[in-house]
C-alpha cells in the first residue's frame, strides 16, 4: 500500500534564524514543512519537484524564527489591568486579591480569551497560564481555560495552580478565595487525568503549581511534589520574587526560599520558577546543579519594582531561562515581544552591564529556552527537520525596521514587528497580523463587559 500523501507548506526568500544548537542563520532560505512536522530548513531557495505543495509562502523581506514559547502568566488578570499602578508585590496582592476572588466562569473564559488571543497575534505559539484563584461556587474556571487555549489554536501548558493559605492562617489571599489542601490536591489530580495529553505534538499538558510560599502551606508544596511525580507531569510556582518573600520566608521557616523549596521538594529538572529575582550565589548554584528552570518576566519585575533577575549568572550556572509575559495586571501589554526586548535592556542595568545580554541570546530566551523551561525542547524551539512547525513570520520591511541591517537586531531591539504569517503544527493561527482562529473584536468585547461586571460585584467602578 502506498504510503499516504502528506500536504507540503513552503516558506522561501526569507531570512531564517533556527536558534539550533549552533545559532544556525541564513540571510536568504526556506522551510518545507510536511503535515504538522518541519520537514526541512536551508539556504536559498526551497527544493525543486516537492510534491503535494498546499500553498508557497514569498517571505521576502521578512524574518523566519519559532514560534514564542511564554513560560508564566495569570490569564484571569486581563480584566483587572491597569489597577494598583504604584505598589511593590505584596501592597498589589493585598489591593488586588479581593478583586480577583469574584471572579466566575463567564469572566474566566473572556480574561483568557484576551489573553491568548493578545499573545498569539504577537508571535506566541506555546501559551502557559498559572491560575491558582478557585473562589467557591465559581464554575468550571479550568475547563474555561483549556477551551479558551483550545479555540486560540495555540500549544498549551496549563499550570494548575492552588491556594490553601488564607488570611486567617498568614496569607495574603482572602479565606473564601483559597481550597482545603485536599480540595487542591484532588481538584489538581482531576485536572491532570483530564487534559495531560504525553503525546509529542500534545496540544494540552497540566503542571502542579501551588501558588506561592505565602499563600500555600508546607503541606500543600510537599504532597503537591508528591502528586506531579506520581503523574510525570512537571511543576511551577513562583520563587525568590521580592524581599518581602524571602523576609517571609525566613521569619516563618528559618530559612530562605530556596533552601526552603528544597526542603519540601521544590528543586529538580522537572520545576521551573516564575521571577527568581533576588537569588544568591548558592540559590543559583542550587538550580544549575538540579536544573531547576526560571521564567524571567522583566517588564512585571520593573513594573512591581521587584528588581533585576540575574539572567546572565543563571545561564552561566547552566540554568534553563525562558520569558514570560506574567500576569496583565502586572504588564499591561500582554505580549511576549516586550519580554524579548526587555530582557536585554533590563539586564544591561545589571552588573554584567552590555555584555549582559545580546540579540540572540534574547530570541534564545523566548523560543529554545522556553521550551526547556517546559520540558518541550525536542519537540518546539528552534526550527529544525523534525520537530512541529510552530513558526512565525516577522514582516521587516516597513518603515518601523528600514534602516536596520540585521533583522534579528531589529526584532529585538526595534518596535513590535508584524507578524504576517503564525504557524501552530503546520495550522495558520496568524495571518497578515490578524488572528484567523477566533474574532478579535468580540474577545475585545467581552473582555471589556466581564472586566465592568467585575468591578461593580467587587466595589471598584
Amino acid at each position: 500500500m502506498a504510503a499516504p500523501r502528506v500536504p507540503r507548506i513552503v516558506i522561501e526568500n526569507c531570512a531564517v534564524a533556527t536558534v539550533d544548537a549552533h545559532d544556525t542563520e541564513y540571510a536568504s532560505g526556506h522551510v518545507v514543512i510536511a503535515g504538522h512536522l518541519i520537514e526541512s530548513v536551508g539556504a536559498g531557495p526551497a527544493p525543486a519537484g516537492l510534491e503535494d505543495v498546499v500553498r508557497r509562502v514569498d517571505g521576502t523581506g521578512h524574518l523566519l524564527t519559532p514560534g514564542l514559547v511564554n513560560t508564566h502568566h495569570h490569564f484571569y488578570q486581563w480584566i483587572t489591568r491597569g489597577l494598583a499602578t504604584d505598589h511593590n508585590l505584596f501592597d498589589w496582592l493585598v489591593a488586588l486579591y479581593p478583586v480577583w476572588a469574584r471572579i466566575d466562569e463567564p469572566m474566566l473564559r473572556a480574561a483568557a480569551g484576551g489573553s491568548l488571543a493578545m499573545m498569539a497575534r504577537g508571535g506566541v505559539t506555546t501559551a502557559m497560564d498559572h491560575h491558582y484563584v478557585y473562589p467557591r461556587g465559581a464554575g468550571d474556571l479550568t475547563g474555561a481555560i483549556m477551551e479558551s487555549a483550545a479555540e486560540t489554536g495555540v500549544r498549551f501548558t496549563l499550570a494548575r495552580g492552588s491556594m490553601d493559605r488564607g488570611t486567617s492562617d498568614g496569607g495574603l489571599p482572602p479565606d473564601f478565595a483559597v481550597e482545603t489542601l485536599d480540595g487542591a490536591l484532588a481538584a489538581t489530580e482531576e485536572a491532570v487525568d483530564r487534559y495531560h495529553d504525553t503525546s509529542f505534538d500534545a496540544m494540552a499538558q497540566i503542571a502542579v503549581a501551588p501558588c506561592s510560599p505565602f499563600s500555600v502551606s508546607t503541606e500543600l508544596l510537599k504532597q503537591g511534589a508528591e502528586l506531579a511525580r506520581r503523574k510525570g507531569v512537571r511543576l511551577h510556582t513562583h520563587g525568590s520574587e521580592t524581599v518581602e518573600e524571602e523576609q517571609f520566608c525566613k521569619e516563618r521557616f528559618g530559612m530562605g526560599p530556596t533552601d526552603y523549596f528544597e526542603s519540601t521538594g521544590w528543586l529538580g529538572d522537572d520545576v521551573w520558577m516564575a521571577h527568581c529575582v533576588h537569588m544568591n550565589d548558592a540559590d543559583l548554584a542550587a538550580f544549575g546543579r538540579t536544573g531547576t528552570g526560571v521564567a524571567h518576566c522583566p517588564s512585571s519585575n520593573a513594573r512591581l519594582a521587584a528588581g533585576i533577575a540575574r539572567v546572565p549568572d543563571m545561564l552561566a550556572a547552566g540554568i534553563p531561562v525562558g520569558l514570560g509575559v506574567d500576569g496583565t495586571a502586572s504588564n499591561e501589554s500582554g505580549e511576549l515581544h516586550t519580554e524579548l526586548r526587555n530582557a536585554l535592556l533590563i539586564n544591561r542595568l545589571g552588573a554584567h552591564r552590555e555584555a549582559a545580554l545580546t540579540a540572540r541570546q534574547a530570541l534564545r530566551l523566548g523560543t529554545y529556552g522556553g521550551a526547556r523551561v517546559l520540558g518541550r525542547a525536542d519537540q518546539i524551539g528552534s526550527i529544525e527537520a523534525g520537530k512541529l512547525a510552530d513558526l512565525v513570520l516577522w514582516k521587516m520591511d516597513t518603515l518601523a525596521h528600514s534602516s536596520i541591517a540585521d533583522p534579528v537586531t531589529a526584532l529585538i531591539l526595534g518596535a513590535a514587528a508584524p507578524v504576517t504569517l503564525s504557524l501552530v503544527n503546520g495550522r495558520t493561527v496568524v495571518e497578515d497580523n490578524h488572528l484567523t482562529t477566533v474574532d478579535e473584536d468580540a474577545v475585545a468585547r467581552s473582555a471589556r463587559s466581564e472586566a465592568r461586571r467585575l468591578a461593580r460585584i467587587a466595589g471598584q467602578d
